[in-house]
């Protein structure tokens, strides 16, 4: 059979027409779960499933690393990553619980409209570590504790420092439009990248579909991946990015590459990445432990240091010489109107970019 693109609308409806008993009304509200230490018994449980399946739309090296530092801290429970663009994820999960296939135990996404659905559909667990309790302002975790922020960072514009002279580089979403940066500019696409999706819904929604339009025209480079408009103005393909992450550009410039973050004068896109417990998990008890290590003051410190990741956890200091959070103007979106109109922005911003 030849396959198909599916859309998130196309999988919803696999899945209430597969999934038996399937209710897609919104479940009452339980009570926040109370905190849960990790405990001998919890180890022990785990390290007897002695498995792991973590579904991750962070970069493999990342999420690969959290991996690796877990299989150390506690040895005997092996971690298989599957790692995709957040859309391709959602895909995937919802193809499998809609064939009644139970293999992902964790999952994280950089689309917290995912969660609105795994929600609604039943399929997350209630849990609550007990570093997420003490130490997480409430806007960063899910009511009823089946998900909570596990990293944060910002989409940027960037530009390659050989290429743009600092005076002469862009400073806001606007000056993206002047005539130098026509053939100049790469931009990733919200079809892939859960990240691009919710950062062009702020644009359309901030700046209007107008400014998205007179963007279109100036031969934009497309791209899939968050990550990949930094690689190009890296490998100067590119000089400027429309978007991109700015913990890539922060990484290269540590390393003495040419490049500089630019945090535009009208806001950055906060993208926040969840990380939830699948009711379902073949592994329920590894799954908690993991949960729990993710979100540990050490492991969220890492993801600080490492990979210049944002944390909410109280207890982690910023990367040296990053801009503080309380120093941005952040520009949030709400996951709900990002998952009501998600179909129209890819739809529209494909026919604007012809891509």
């Amino acid at each position: 059979m030849q396959d198909r693109k599916w859309s998130r609308r196309d999988w919803l409806k696999v899945t209430a027409a597969t999934a038996a008993g399937m209710v897609f009304a919104e479940p009452l509200r339980a009570a926040a779960p109370p905190a849960e230490a990790v405990t001998p018994e919890l180890i022990a449980a785990a390290k007897k499933e002695g498995k792991i399946s973590f579904y991750s739309a962070l970069e493999l090296n990342t999420a690969e690393r959290l991996a690796r530092d877990f299989e150390q801290k506690y040895p005997g429970i092996s971690v298989r990553v599957e790692r995709s663009g957040a859309e391709r994820i959602f895909q995937r999960i919802a193809q499998e619980q809609g064939s009644g296939i139970h293999a992902v135990d964790v999952a994280n996404s950089t689309d917290p409209a995912h969660y609105l659905d795994w929600k609604k559909n039943d399929w997350l667990a209630a849990y609550m570590p007990e570093e997420v309790a003490k130490h997480f302002p409430a806007d960063q975790i899910d009511p009823d504790g089946t998900s909570a922020t596990s990293c944060a960072w910002f989409e940027v514009i960037g530009y390659n420092t050989e290429q743009v002279k600092r005076e002469e580089a862009p400073k806001s979403y606007a000056d993206l439009l002047d005539p130098r940066w026509r053939g100049r500019i790469v931009k990733a696409h919200p079809s892939y990248s859960g990240a691009i999706m919710t950062a062009t819904f702020v644009l359309a929604r901030d700046l209007g579909w107008p400014y998205l339009e007179k963007l279109s025209q100036q031969r934009v480079m497309q791209v899939q991946s968050a990550a990949d408009p930094p690689k190009k103005i890296l490998l100067g393909e590119r000089a400027v990015m429309a978007d991109g992450n700015d913990y890539n550009l922060v990484l290269a410039k540590d390393q003495g590459k040419p490049v500089e973050v630019v945090y535009p004068a009208e806001g950055a896109p906060l993208i926040i990445v969840p990380s939830g417990i699948f009711k379902s998990a073949p592994n329920p008890n590894a799954a908690r432990l993991f949960q729990s290590y993710f979100f540990s003051a050490a492991t969220q410190q890492m993801l600080a240091d490492e990979f210049a990741h944002r944390s909410f956890h109280a207890g982690v200091k910023e990367k040296a010489g990053h801009v503080p959070l309380d120093k941005l103007k952040m520009l949030k979106a709400d996951p709900a109107q990002v998952q009501a109109q998600s179909e129209e922005i890819k739809a529209r911003y494909a026919k604007l970019f012809r891509v």
